[in-house]
C-alpha cells in the first residue's frame, strides 16, 4: 500500500552550523536519502514527490532541500559545494549512519562526490543523469545552455523552453508545473544564489579554480566509488545526453545502467514506473 504523502505534514528543520536544512520526512524502514537537482525553481519535493509513496513502503525517506534553492537557508557558496557539504552536516545531525542515495543529476553529482570523499557515509547509490562525461555529444548540451540563458536574463518564456528540454513528451510542462518554478526561480535569493553556477561566467570562473587548485575531476575519480551503484538515464535526455553514461557506467566497479525510452532528464517523472520497478529491485536486492 502506497505510504500517504503531504508536504505539510512531512516537513522539518534541522539546525546546522550552515544554516537550517529543511527536508521532508516519509515512510518508515532502512534510511533513503533522496537528493534534488538543479535549475529554475527546482526542489526536492518537486523532484520526488510522485514517487516517494512506493519507495516509502521500504524505506524512510528523507528528501533534502539543498541550501541556496529557497526552501533550506540560502548560504552564500557556490551551490553545488554547499550541496556536498550539506549532506555531511544532515547525516550528522540526524544521527545516521550509512544509507542508500538517489541523486537526480546534480543531486547524483553531489552522491557520487560523497561516495568518493567519505565512502562510509553511502550504501548505495542510485544516479538519474547527469553523473558522466559526453565523449560523443557537444559540451554545453542544449538543456545547459538554455539554463544558463535563464539564468542570466530571466523571462518566463527562456523558463518554459529550458523546461520543455528537460523532457521527451512536451505535455509534461503543465501551466501548473511553469507557474509553481516560475514562483521560486524570480526570488531573489535563488536567483543570486543561481548566479553563482549558472552562467558563463560562473562556469569559467570555476573550472579555473578547479585547475589553480589541481582538483581532479569527479569523472576521474569513479573508479573509487565501491557502493554499488544504479545509473538511470533517458534515452532522450537533452541536458545530459545519453553518452555521458558510458564512463560511469565502466568505471564504477559495482555500477549497472538502465536506459528509459521516450524519456528526457526526468527520469523519474517520464518513466515513472518504469523507473521504480528498476530502482526498488536494486535496492531491495539482497547484498
Amino acid at each position: 500500500m502506497t505510504v500517504k504523502v503531504d508536504h505539510d505534514e512531512s516537513m522539518r528543520e534541522l539546525a546546522t552550523s550552515g544554516g537550517v536544512l529543511r527536508y521532508h520526512d516519509i515512510g518508515d524502514g532502512p534510511p533513503l536519502l533522496l537528493l534534488h537537482g538543479s535549475g529554475p525553481g527546482v526542489s526536492g519535493w518537486q523532484n520526488y514527490r510522485g514517487v516517494v509513496g512506493e519507495l516509502a513502503e521500504h524505506f524512510r525517506c528523507l528528501i533534502l532541500e539543498f541550501p541556496g534553492y529557497g526552501i533550506s537557508d540560502t548560504g552564500e557558496g557556490h551551490p553545488m559545494q554547499m550541496a556536498v557539504e550539506s549532506v555531511g552536516r544532515f547525516l550528522d545531525g540526524m544521527g545516521l549512519g550509512a544509507v542508500d542515495v538517489i541523486g537526480n543529476s546534480m543531486g547524483g553529482i553531489v552522491g557520487a562526490t560523497v561516495a568518493v570523499d567519505e565512502p562510509q557515509r553511502i550504501r548505495r547509490l542510485v544516479t538519474i543523469g547527469g553523473v558522466g562525461k559526453p565523449l560523443t555529444s557537444h559540451s554545453p548540451s542544449e538543456g545547459i545552455k538554455l539554463l544558463m540563458q535563464f539564468t542570466a536574463d530571466p523571462t518566463r518564456e527562456r523558463l518554459i523552453a529550458w523546461l520543455h528540454s528537460m523532457v521527451y513528451d512536451p505535455a509534461t510542462v503543465t501551466e501548473a508545473l511553469i507557474e509553481e518554478r516560475w514562483k521560486l526561480a524570480v526570488e531573489p535569493e535563488t536567483l543570486e544564489a543561481a548566479r553563482r553556477m549558472y552562467t558563463p561566467e560562473a562556469f569559467a570562473a570555476a573550472a579555473a579554480a578547479a585547475k589553480a587548485a589541481g582538483i581532479v575531476p569527479l569523472w576521474a575519480r569513479f573508479g573509487d566509488i565501491q557502493a554499488p551503484t544504479l545509473i538511470t538515464w533517458g534515452r532522450d535526455d537533452r541536458v545530459s545526453p545519453v553518452d555521458m553514461a558510458l564512463l560511469p557506467m565502466r568505471d564504477i566497479p559495482n555500477a549497472e545502467l538502465h536506459v528509459l525510452p521516450n524519456c528526457g532528464h526526468w527520469t523519474m517523472i517520464e518513466a515513472r514506473d518504469q523507473w521504480l520497478s528498476a530502482v526498488l529491485a536494486f535496492l531491495t536486492r539482497a547484498r
